[in-house]
């Protein structure tokens, strides 16, 4: 049987909308035998973070989406919390975090603060990154760049050719989900078959982006197979050697 690793879904959330214990026995039962709880903001965190401890194979990740940027540039007692969920059990990375301006939930300036305050964090602490970046890499690299020996991913990748160019320069990964099975874009299926393969990681981003043929209904973890099977069809990969490589560089990744 194929091994497979989810590198970023949300089954912790409050409002996931199933029972993520039989959605984890289902996966592990297709082969799916490690997932990575992503926080999104505080509570969220120690949700993923409480998540990973009480499940053998989940592990975390604590961040500040850039959305929630706002409720934070000016709460030092918030950040202080956040950061003192570094050194909890299981937990893997820092994210998801970075610059959103397709939404503008929050100003540009306190994504960036917020942003830099997570650098600082995984710099100090030597923890790689998961990145949330919507139409902002011209400003997301220039932050990127004022730290030294950064590492992480770039999730949910959907930009061009160049953007893949500047991610692959810098060391990063490039997390594929269920966008690119019903992609309309070309490009971006193009940058799918480009990406290196000891560069990408399978995510699922559940309870969003479902793959086809599962659309109109809530992702799970055994989706990432789904996503797999297409990927390694795309590019021409057997689907054994494309599920080894993508374990093994989200094992390599997270030191998991």
């Amino acid at each position: 049987m194929n091994r497979f690793i989810d590198t970023h879904c949300h089954i912790h959330s409050q409002n996931y909308g199933l029972d993520p214990e039989v959605v984890i026995d289902d996966a592990k039962k297709l082969g799916v035998y490690r997932a990575i709880c992503v926080g999104t903001d505080l509570e969220d965190s120690i949700l993923a973070v409480n998540f990973a401890k009480n499940h053998d194979n989940i592990y975390s990740s604590i961040g500040i989406h850039p959305h929630e940027a706002k409720d934070y540039v000016k709460e030092p007692n918030k950040l202080e919390a956040f950061a003192g969920l570094i050194g909890s059990e299981k937990l893997v990375a820092i994210g998801e975090c970075g610059l959103d301006y397709f939404y503008n939930h929050s100003k540009s300036e306190d994504q960036k603060t917020i942003l830099r305050f997570q650098l600082d964090l995984a710099k100090k602490h030597n923890l790689p990154l998961i990145f949330h970046v919507r139409e902002a890499f011209d400003e997301f690299w220039p932050i990127f760049d004022e730290y030294e020996g950064l590492r992480g991913v770039i999730h949910s990748f959907t930009a061009s050719e160049k953007v893949l160019r500047e991610i692959i320069d810098r060391g990063l990964y490039v997390g594929l989900n269920g966008i690119m099975t019903f992609a309309k874009n070309d490009e971006q299926l193009d940058m799918a078959r480009s990406v290196p393969l000891d560069k990408i990681l399978l995510e699922t981003d559940a309870p969003f982006l479902t793959p086809v043929p599962y659309r109109g209904t809530i992702a799970q973890l055994k989706h990432v197979i789904n996503i797999a099977d297409f990927l390694a069809k795309l590019r021409m990969e057997p689907l054994e050697q494309f599920s080894k490589a993508t374990t093994e560089n989200a094992n390599k990744l997270f030191n998991l």
